[in-house]
């Protein structure tokens, strides 16, 4: 199994003209994605990627990925995909989420990506999916369903109220 390709063409229409440079901004203040070492891949409007390498410290007892830090990567790539759709002056939210484990996180590498399903004005539908790639092998480990919140009004930033 491999992960599956971003898609070819946007299937969404960014309402942020600057809606990469939003993201990638935020993603570089989230503390927590530079304390486990998470890295952003690729983004797309709707989509995103993020990846991470295998620390031990990032594991449970039996060595594989902790499910918490697998939640938190699936988590952000999906909350990403919903951000970079969401209106300048705005920042995102995560409501609820629900993750499936599918199988042990037992890989070199994690990589989640987030989709969105539904945007909408206030709430936003995404899906998130995490791999872990050892050797040549790569096994879809957790599934999430997420919403988010569009918080309007409340940019991401300080620098972007100024």
């Amino acid at each position: 199994m491999t992960v599956p390709p971003p898609p070819a063409a946007p299937r969404f229409e960014p309402r942020d003209p600057h809606w990469a440079e939003k993201v990638r901004a935020s993603f570089e203040r989230q503390s927590v994605m530079t304390l486990i070492g998470a890295a952003l891949a690729d983004i797309r409007p709707g989509w995103c990627e993020i990846r991470l390498p295998y620390r031990e410290d990032l594991c449970q007892q039996h060595g594989f990925f902790h499910a918490g830090i697998t939640a938190t990567v699936v988590d952000s790539a999906a909350g990403y995909a919903g951000f970079s759709l969401m209106p300048p002056g705005s920042s995102v939210l995560s409501v609820e989420f629900k993750i499936n484990l599918l199988s042990p996180g037992d890989g070199e590498l994690l990589i989640a990506t987030g989709e969105v399903i539904k945007p909408g004005k206030n709430l936003v539908i995404c899906r998130g999916d995490a791999y872990v790639v050892k050797g040549m092998k790569t096994t879809h480990c957790a599934t999430m369903q997420q919403t988010l919140m569009t918080m309007h009004g409340k940019p991401d930033s300080e620098e972007t109220q100024k």
